[in-house]
Order: C-alpha cells, then sequence, then structure tokens
C-alpha cells in the first residue's frame, strides 16, 4: 500500500500545483474524485488492466464519461498519468491531492463515530471545540455505530480520541486484568 501511496504523490503534487495556478482547486477535486471513481468500475479496471487497450483510447474514454467537467488541462494530466500506465491510482492520487488541498485550506479532516445521530447544534459545538484544539477549520464527518454504547470516536489524521463507553470499558478490563 506505501508503494502505491508513494507512487501517487508526484501525480498529486502536480494537479495540486495545477489546479493552485489555475485557482480550480475545487473543480479539480471534483474531477479527481470523479476519475478515481470511473477507474475503479469493474468494466473500467478490465480495460486498464489489458495491455491490448492503447492508453490513447484510456484517456479518451475517461474525457467521454468525464464530459464537461474534465477541461483539457485535465485530460492532459490524464494522459500523463496514461503515459506511465497509473490509472490504478487514480484513488489515491485524488486522496492525496485532498491532503494538499486542506493543507493549503489550513482545513482537517475529521471523523466523528457516535453512538447516537448527532443533532446540528451539536455538529456545530464539536466543529468549534476541534477547530480551538487543531487551529484549523474543521471538516467534519459523521458515522454512528451503537455498538459504542455512548459517547464519540475522534479521528484527525493519525490522532485518535476515544471517548467512547465501549473505549472506556475496554481500558477499565486492561487494567484490571494487571
Amino acid at each position: 500500500m506505501s508503494s502505491r501511496i508513494t507512487l501517487a504523490r508526484p501525480y498529486a503534487r502536480a494537479a495540486f500545483q495545477a489546479a493552485r495556478d489555475a485557482d480550480r482547486l475545487a473543480d479539480w477535486r471534483e474531477c479527481l474524485t470523479l476519475a478515481a471513481g470511473i477507474a475503479v468500475a469493474p468494466e473500467m479496471r478490465e480495460l486498464i488492466d489489458n495491455p491490448r487497450v492503447e492508453r490513447g483510447r484510456l484517456v479518451d474514454l475517461f474525457r467521454d464519461l468525464g464530459g464537461e467537467r474534465f477541461d483539457g488541462a485535465f485530460v492532459n494530466f490524464l494522459g500523463a498519468v496514461a503515459h506511465h500506465d497509473r490509472f490504478e491510482l487514480l484513488p489515491e492520487i485524488a486522496a492525496q491531492f485532498e491532503y494538499l488541498r486542506r493543507e493549503a485550506e489550513k482545513r482537517v479532516h475529521v471523523h466523528v463515530t457516535s453512538a447516537y445521530p448527532m443533532e446540528s447544534a451539536e455538529r456545530e459545538s464539536l466543529a468549534a471545540r476541534l477547530k480551538n484544539r487543531f487551529g484549523r477549520e474543521v471538516d467534519l464527518e459523521v458515522a454512528v455505530d451503537e455498538s459504542l454504547i455512548g459517547g464519540v470516536i475522534i479521528r484527525a489524521g493519525d490522532e485518535v480520541i476515544d471517548g467512547s463507553v465501549r473505549g472506556r470499558l475496554e481500558q477499565l478490563g486492561k487494567q484490571l486484568a494487571v
């Protein structure tokens, strides 16, 4: 997995640079997300993995599927990806592009797993507290996992804050077992 990330990094940086220079970060984010989705579709995977299908033809298929959203600069980027036979890296390229975009915009993606659905006011309050903690704007993604019993688990990059009842019970169990 890390080798795929390493291989995708220069493409993500090039895409980010092109998007930033054109002041089109949001557009390129959308294009990369769409292209990554196209690349993992089973029908497209078969074509990408088939050595008899010309790489230029694959670029044409991506362009056709992307429609007007894929402008000339993005199609040229896909041409570079095709030239080096790296279509399978598009999901990693999109993920790294998103990381670079968030860094440039001083944003952090936070995934919250909650035992119960969170009300809008709770989300806003949590986002405000996390903004203070991280010193960045927060893109909050919330999922529900009733097995937590209560509380939340917060993931931001490599940092994990387990404030769930299940997590506390597991910790207590470990302490008692010692």
